[in-house]
Formats: structure tokens, sequence, C-alpha cells
């Protein structure tokens, strides 16, 4: 039984890792859904907001100590900074994350979501204008 309900924490904070993952893909390229899903707008803008202010003020994501909390609870070992920085920047950043690469993420994040939102409404200004032929 014990072992079970240890199963059941991992499980959960595996759950937790990829939601967390699939929701930083999202704040980074969420503008896409845009182009087909319309009203998504409203879900990505806030959630980009959040994914840009977390990196350039340095915060943690909730999201890291629930994951951390349920890996402790699962008899695991868990971990110390971010969601990022242990799984994403030994990756990408192998050095480790510091202040500089939070601001660089975050300026990346906004970019590429100012470029792909510019991109958005060009196209959707091209619909709307009638052909001059």
């Amino acid at each position: 039984r014990q072992m079970c309900i240890r199963d059941s924490y991992s499980f959960l904070a595996d759950l937790v890792m990829f939601f967390h993952l699939v929701f930083i893909l999202y704040v980074i390229a969420g503008a896409l859904l845009i182009i087909k899903w319309a009203k998504t707008l409203w879900l990505h803008l806030p959630s980009c907001f959040w994914g840009i202010t977390v990196e350039f003020t340095g915060w943690i994501c909730p999201l890291t100590p629930w994951e951390i909390q349920l890996r402790r609870m699962a008899g695991e070992e868990g971990y110390t900074g971010s969601f990022i920085e242990h799984y994403l920047i030994p990756i990408i950043y192998p050095s480790g994350l510091t202040r500089e690469v939070q601001m660089v993420l975050g300026g990346t994040v906004l970019i590429v979501n100012l470029s792909l939102y510019t991109l958005i409404l060009i196209k959707k200004r091209k619909r709307k204008t009638p052909e001059n032929s």
C-alpha cells in the first residue's frame, strides 16, 4: 500500500512537470494557435504575460514547488531552483541559470511572441483588404 501511494505521488509530480512543460511551450509559441482559433488569444496573452514576468522578475512558478513537494511525498529527492533551472537549463545552458540567462529567456519569449502577433495581424489585415486588381 505504501508503494502505491508513493507511485501516485510520483505520477502526479510527473503530471505537473508535463503540464509545466506544455505551459512553457504554449507561452513561447501559443500565438500560432490564434491563427486557427482566434479566441485562444484571451488565454494566450495572460499566459504569455505571466511567463515573461516570471523570467524578468526571477520569480519561481508555483508549479515548481508543487512538483518538488509531490516528489518528496513520493520518497524521491526534490530539487532546488526553478523548473527551467532543473529540467531545461541543463539541456540548453549546461553551465546553469543566471540572472542574465533569465533575462535572455524572457526577452526571447517577448520577441518571439511580438513577431508572431505581428505576423497574425498582417495576415488578418490582408484578408480584410479587398484585392485591387
